[in-house]
């Protein structure tokens, strides 16, 4: 059986009292002793750290590494500017999403992808076949390497953490977009900062050598910044209707009935997915994401099966109660002729029939 791996932090979150789980093939931490309600509210309040260091990142080189890219993520990667980043999807040839993830420009013919943890080894498996189809194909100069034990990645989320990351870099930070990265240097240590992540709140998501990351930790901690774990990460996310991969989307959903229909740039002519997703948007579809708020006592949780009047309609993908908002809320997918804001719907939490909601996403304003 295949050990899970550790990142930078594992043992720095070990002697904070973190809770460790699997996660994805890595251990991570899903708590720590001050509890995920005050960590969710030091995000939303404050500044909040998360270990990210689990998330691939893989480097794509070579002269015609944008001209590949554009063959097979949804948008156009050799348009963007230099440290500029989109957040896209990697489908395969029916259109299912493999995987969700963010593209960044680094500089002429380098590019760095951010996918999730848990997909790496499918993302690394179809990138490496349609390179190979490309090289075959066109003669192409691409090539990528895999770069996650390499680089450590923490994400620095919440009303304060732009200024705080501004304070510690002596202002390099101040001027990076949203989506978009630039260099710093933090405590004399090179970084590359992404103004993203996946709560909702404004910050970065911040890049350097694997070797500094529990000095780099600490120092956030000593500036303000509150450990978080995955459990407020999950909390937060579903708050801000942000959705995870394989829980809310999988490869057997495609971006137009998971919402994401702005993800997608299928016109293209050099993206090999464009003409079944023209076709999958043309015949649209016959479900869609939603979100719910129950309206009644209890907690819907992932594949919990949604109905009305007794008829199954819809399946709950994410469901919790919402420390900020302090009411239970849950996204999933119903049948588009019931997906109306407004629509009552029952939830069947157990065996018992909870009365919710359709109402929008995300459930808690983005502050960016």
């Amino acid at each position: 059986m295949e050990m899970n791996k550790r990142t930078p932090l594992y043992e720095a979150h070990v002697a904070s009292g973190a809770t460790m789980v699997p996660f994805g093939g890595w251990e991570m931490p899903v708590r720590y002793p001050t509890r995920i309600l005050h960590e969710v509210g030091q995000v939303r309040n404050d500044v909040g750290i998360f270990d990210v260091s689990h998330m691939a990142r893989l480097e794509f080189t070579g002269a015609d590494s944008g001209r590949f890219l554009d063959t097979v993520l949804s948008v156009r990667a050799s348009r963007l500017e230099h440290g500029q980043g989109r957040y896209h999807m990697i489908c395969n040839e029916d259109g299912g999403i493999i995987d969700d993830a963010i593209v960044y420009n680094l500089e002429a013919d380098r590019y760095l992808l951010v996918v999730n943890a848990g997909n790496a080894d499918v993302d690394k498996e179809w990138l490496s076949l349609q390179k190979g189809r490309f090289i075959e194909r066109e003669g192409g100069d691409v090539d990528y390497v895999d770069r996650t034990d390499e680089i450590a990645m923490i994400a620095v989320q919440g009303p304060n953490a732009v200024a705080m990351l501004g304070e510690m870099t002596n202002g390099e930070t101040d001027a990076i977009g949203r989506f978009h990265a630039g260099e710093a240097t933090l405590d004399g240590e090179r970084i590359l900062a992404a103004r993203t992540g996946y709560t909702g709140e404004d910050g970065f998501e911040i890049m350097f050598d694997s070797s500094h990351a529990p000095t780099i930790w600490a120092m956030l901690i000593e500036a303000g910044a509150t450990r978080c774990g995955l459990g407020a990460r999950d909390a937060l996310r579903l708050e801000a209707g942000l959705m995870l991969h394989g829980v809310d989307m999988t490869v057997e959903n495609n971006p137009y009935e998971a919402g994401l229909r702005w993800t997608v740039r299928p016109n293209r002519s050099e993206y090999l997915m464009g003409e079944v997703l023209r076709k999958i948007r043309d015949a649209g579809t016959s479900q869609k994401i939603a979100g719910f708020e129950m309206r009644s006592r209890g907690i819907a949780r992932h594949g919990h099966a949604i109905s009305i009047d007794g008829e199954e309609v819809g399946v709950v993908t994410s469901g919790s109660h919402s420390p900020t908002l302090g009411s239970a809320i849950a996204m999933g997918y119903i049948d588009i002729e019931h997906a109306e804001l407004g629509t009552g719907v029952q939830i069947d939490v157990r065996g018992k029939t909870v009365e919710a909601e359709v109402v929008p996403m995300p459930f808690y304003p983005h502050s960016y």
